[in-house]
């Protein structure tokens, strides 16, 4: 009698076969998946993140130094009001990218995630393009986060005694050496430091009140300037500003599926991650948005501005007004930690990417060499080096460098979010059309297909119109070229590695959706979460919903 077993049969064909494969470089398609053997992946990465550390590294990621004060810059260009809007829309958009997101990454962690979905079921020129828009989105993201150090630094030491290239350069090699330790010192470092943001935020939100109120300054100031200078300013030019950076901001929340590759149990911490996510991150932006218009008005000579050399935080601002100077000092240092996280997330996203990029052919191969601890040091070194253009704050000053990021980043990160759009909408025909049940996929997206399609409107309408500002007032090309130049890098990339390589596009019935496939794991996850849901306190239910 055979003790032949069909399960691991299945299992076996599932983890080895490659199935049909668009691969466009002569590159192994199961190069980019997971290889089941123990925690380390193909490429020597490993898997060492738990469901705290993605929940945490997707908000932690997100909420940086930058938001204190950048949060000044909204309401400078829109308005208190304004700003709050294009806040919220750029948040109902981040909630159905992430639900495309979740459905497909789900069943497929695979190393690349949406980059290499999108060259797998649509077209590998696509691939190829699209995992270079979201690398320099991430190395936009590195030279941000060094400008802001760069700013807040400049609150203690004046750019006159310290240039700011000086601390872009301390600040480069201290997260040099951070950025080297290995995944699941990454993410214990992730979550502890996206705890203590969580916590200084919910701080900022009662300190606001204090300050509002008169409890501390002992002045009123309730609604006063949604009223004088006003709710909205600067029209649809500020909007646009306002947009770019929502999306800047929110730019991250998809790292999920990127951080899904080095999970544990992604079939399982991949919903629950996303989830979470979101509603934090909304929870966040929102409320230090709606805080900070009401600490100063949107006239205030000392917000955050492209014509600033530099610029202050709301909160550091109203502390300044209430006679209590010093205590910006401690505002200072909590957004200093709180750059220490969102600046290794930066590196991390952006050496990953590049690794899955070289894996797939589409980059040089060395990138994707890790050392014994499964850290991808080329992509490292070379993706944290190129987040040095930040120096160019020495001439310019680091305002305006934050304004030419904040541009080149976000219209980059409005064609991430359409072509995730895409790629959904094309996963779901490919998985009908080869026999499968939406009611078989282990999470689904809410509201698709409307959702789906307002992701695609949205972000394309979006990367058209946020540069609105170049043409009011004379041409500003310039301003023409920081809004517009990553259009035409994204279809210039997509157009020569299409006729270099002679791709096409991928017929439904011959997409792979084989490699990389978790479905084992997604059966073992719903009595797993059918566990987790009995007898769970009050109190629990609180600290997971404040922490993780």
């Amino acid at each position: 009698m055979s003790s032949h077993d069909p399960q691991t049969d299945k299992k076996v064909a599932l983890d080895s076969t490659t199935g049909p494969t668009s691969s466009d470089s002569g590159a192994d398609t199961a190069s980019i998946a997971l290889a089941d053997n123990g925690n380390v992946l193909e490429d020597g990465l490993q898997r060492g993140l738990k469901n705290r550390h993605l929940v945490m590294i997707g908000f932690g990621g997100v909420v940086g130094a930058s938001i204190w004060y950048g949060t000044g810059y909204a309401i400078a260009y829109s308005g208190p009001v304004g700003a709050l809007i294009c806040f919220f829309i750029i948040g109902v958009d981040v909630f159905f990218v992430m639900q495309s997101l979740g459905e497909m990454a789900t069943l497929f962690p695979i190393k690349g995630a949406f980059v290499e979905m999108a060259g797998r079921w649509i077209d590998p020129a696509l691939a190829f393009s699209l995992g270079w828009n979201y690398y320099y989105l991430w190395i936009t993201n590195i030279a941000g986060d060094f400008n802001a150090s760069s700013i807040l630094m400049s609150y203690w030491v004046p750019t006159d005694k310290a240039p700011t290239y000086a601390w872009v350069l301390i600040w480069w090699a201290f997260y040099q050496v951070t950025s080297l330790l290995g995944i699941v010192v990454f993410g214990e470092m992730e979550f502890w430091f996206a705890c203590w943001k969580v916590t200084c935020i919910l701080g900022g939100y009662i300190v606001a009140i204090l300050l509002n109120t008169g409890a501390i300054g002992g002045e009123y100031i309730g609604f006063r300037y949604w009223r004088d200078p006003g709710p909205i300013a600067n029209g649809i030019n500020g909007f646009g500003q306002s947009f770019l950076l929502a999306a800047v901001y929110y730019c991250g929340t998809e790292m999920l599926a990127v951080t899904a590759a080095e999970s544990k149990n992604p079939a399982r911490d991949l919903p629950n991650a996303i989830r979470q996510t979101f509603w934090r991150c909304a929870f966040i932006f929102e409320g230090l948005v709606f805080f900070a218009g009401l600490l100063v008005p949107s006239t205030s000579p000392e917000l955050l501005t492209a014509s600033t050399k530099s610029g202050k935080s709301p909160w550091t601002i109203a502390f300044e007004k209430a006679g209590a100077p010093q205590i910006g000092n401690v505002v200072n240092v909590v957004m200093i930690t709180s750059q220490f996280s969102s600046m290794n997330s930066a590196i991390y996203v952006a050496s990953r990417s590049l690794v899955a990029l070289a894996s797939s052919g589409r980059a040089p191969k060395f990138f994707a060499k890790t050392n014994r601890n499964g850290v991808p040091i080329y992509a490292l070194v070379f993706s944290n080096a190129l987040g040095l253009i930040a120096i160019l704050n020495y001439k310019t000053g680091p305002a305006l460098i934050f304004s030419y990021l904040t541009s080149i980043s976000g219209s980059a990160t409005y064609i991430a979010w359409a072509f995730i759009g895409v790629t959904h909408l094309r996963f779901r025909k490919i998985w009908i059309a080869q026999g499968n049940r939406v009611e078989d996929l282990p999470y689904r997206a809410l509201w698709h297909p409307y959702g789906t399609w307002f992701v695609i409107f949205i972000n394309i309408f979006l990367v058209f119109v946020s540069g609105y500002s170049v043409f009011i007032d004379g041409f500003d090309y310039v301003g023409f070229i920081v809004n517009y130049i990553v259009i035409v890098v994204f279809i210039v990339l997509y157009l020569g590695w299409k006729i270099f390589k002679k791709t096409k596009v991928v017929p439904l019935l011959e997409a792979d959706l084989i490699t990389g496939r978790k479905e084992p794991a997604v059966r073992q996850t719903r009595s797993d979460e059918g566990e987790e849901k009995k007898e769970v306190r009050w109190y629990v239910k609180v600290k997971r919903a404040i922490y993780a």
